[in-house]
C-alpha cells in the first residue's frame, strides 16, 4: 500500500496508507473534517547496492551506469 502525504487548507499536514489509488483523491483532513485535502508530491528511497566493503557500487551521478541508457 502506497503512503500519501497531503495538506489542508486549515494547514493541517498528514499522511494515510491508501488501499487503491481511486481512494486517494477520497481523504478528507483528521484535523478539521475538510474533504477537499491536496495531495503532496512525495519523495521516497530506494536501497542503494553496496559491495563487500560497502562502497556504493553506483557512479557519483547515479543513473544506470552500463551503458544502456546512453549516460554512460
Amino acid at each position: 500500500m502506497p503512503l500519501y502525504e497531503y495538506r489542508c487548507a486549515c494547514g493541517a499536514e498528514f499522511e494515510t496508507l491508501v488501499r487503491t489509488s481511486s481512494q486517494a483523491d477520497e481523504q478528507s483532513c483528521p484535523t478539521c473534517g475538510a474533504d477537499h485535502v491536496r495531495r503532496l508530491l512525495s519523495v521516497f528511497s530506494a536501497p542503494r547496492a553496496t559491495g563487500s566493503d560497502g562502497a556504493s557500487m553506483m557512479g557519483a551521478g547515479g543513473g544506470c551506469c552500463g551503458g544502456a541508457c546512453g549516460s554512460c
